[in-house]
């Protein structure tokens, strides 16, 4: 991908935004380092201490369709911004906890700033300046964000060895107002109009004539199903590959190599992105899901099928994970991409908090089998939904007479 002419002033804002989703999600992440720290201290145990990272994704869900009003009046900077001051006190009550009820509330205030700061607020920032052109820059902040673990693990368990965990809660509290904050502020373009907006007087032609009816129905769809296996796969794959029969530490090292597997499989998608539109790159990523579960399924837990399997599902997932960012891309203009995405937030985050316990309540109780035979059908379901995208995709024409009729209603704009 190239950035020339407008498209150049994404560099600083994709500077910006991969330096706060990188912060934003590494600082969440931190019970995966100090959860047991936190578990003895607060006398919980340590599935409740991970359930805060659960509430995030929940509370993040239900947050999104509200906000939607909040990204389409004022922009996504001011909402990033007011997020960024509302994550500090969330790490600051984290930090003071003494048991479940305040270290729970901690994580509904951080869910709350998360719905209003991370990763569907960057993709909404993104799309205000650059469009439907904007799959390319959301592909290279994809790439970047899949580092957040690989710098705030270390450093959270360093910060921990040196500060304590309660430290550590402080620190990133600091770092929401004096980081964050100031990128968001100096960092991010004022938008020309806080209050443009398709008038509701006027022809929802977005609606009609892009986005035909049915067709949010089938990107919730074919990214709910995907989210269910890829959300839950990244949560119980250590365990899986286990029940296959490997031993713990090969189960590590073959679930290790998957990070490095998706974050290629998005950078092959960064660079090639312009020649296709998230619902293609969907189509190719999605058979790879189906094909690496029956591979796992017939392979008998053998070293070449394990290693098959996290070749094909890695490459499948990780380029999923950017066509389901880029799909709404294809059918709703900067006037709906916003209200769109906040919706489909709602679903994609209640999946992503219930779809771990579900798959792995299959894996102890019935077997990897039945854990795999599902994964495969929610997957080809997936892959239904978005072939039946793919015959919904805007003609050039509807595209060009709504460009137009924008145009024509705002033509100082």
């Amino acid at each position: 991908m190239r950035f020339s002419g407008p498209d150049r002033k994404i560099i600083g804002v994709l500077f910006v935004l991969a330096v706060t989703q990188v912060i934003g999600w590494g600082t969440v992440s931190l019970p995966a380092i100090i959860g047991r720290q936190v578990a003895a201290d607060l006398g919980m145990n340590i599935e409740a201490v991970f359930a805060g990272t659960s509430i995030l994704c929940v509370i993040m869900g239900l947050w999104a369709p509200v906000l939607a009003k909040g990204f389409m009046r004022f922009g996504a900077r001011r909402v990033m911004m007011a997020g960024a001051v509302l994550a500090a006190p969330g790490f600051v009550l984290l930090s003071v906890s003494t048991g479940p009820v305040l270290y729970f509330a901690a994580w509904v205030i951080l869910g709350t700033a998360g719905s209003a700061t991370l990763t569907t607020a960057a993709y909404i920032m993104l799309n205000e300046i650059a469009g439907r052109n904007a799959k390319s820059a959301i592909g290279a902040l994809m790439l970047i964000t899949g580092l957040s673990s690989s710098i705030f693990w270390p450093t959270t368990a360093f910060l921990s060895e040196v500060i304590g965990w309660r430290g550590v809660c402080l620190a990133y509290a600091g770092m929401m107002v004096l980081v964050c904050l100031p990128f968001y502020f100096f960092g991010l373009p004022r938008r020309a109009s806080p209050g443009e907006a398709v008038s509701p007087s006027e022809p929802a032609i977005g609606q009609t004539t892009i986005a035909r009816k049915g067709t949010f129905a089938l990107i919730v769809t074919a990214i709910a199903l995907n989210a269910f296996v890829t959300f839950g796969f990244s949560a119980v794959l250590i365990e899986l590959l286990q029940a296959e029969g490997l031993p713990t530490s090969q189960a590590i090292a073959f679930g290790s190599m998957l990070g490095v597997i998706q974050v290629c499989a998005r950078g092959l998608d960064f660079v090639g992105g312009g020649r296709w539109d998230g619902i293609t790159t969907g189509l190719v990523a999605g058979i790879g899901l189906p094909v690496a579960m029956l591979l796992l399924i017939v392979g008998d837990g053998t070293y070449w099928t394990i290693a098959g399997f996290i070749l094909i599902y890695g490459l499948g997932s990780g380029a999923l994970a950017v066509s389901r960012a880029t799909i709404p891309l294809v059918f709703y203009d900067k006037a709906e991409f916003a209200k769109a995405t906040s919706r489909i937030a709602l679903p994609l985050n209640l999946i992503s908090a219930a779809s771990p316990p579900i798959l792995i309540s299959l894996l102890t109780q019935s077997g990897s089998h039945v854990l795999l035979g599902l994964a495969t059908l929610c997957s080809c379901g997936a892959l239904l939904s978005l072939f039946l995208l793919s015959r919904r995709r805007p003609s050039v024409d509807a595209i060009v007479l709504q460009n137009a009729y924008r145009a024509s209603k705002n033509p100082f704009g």
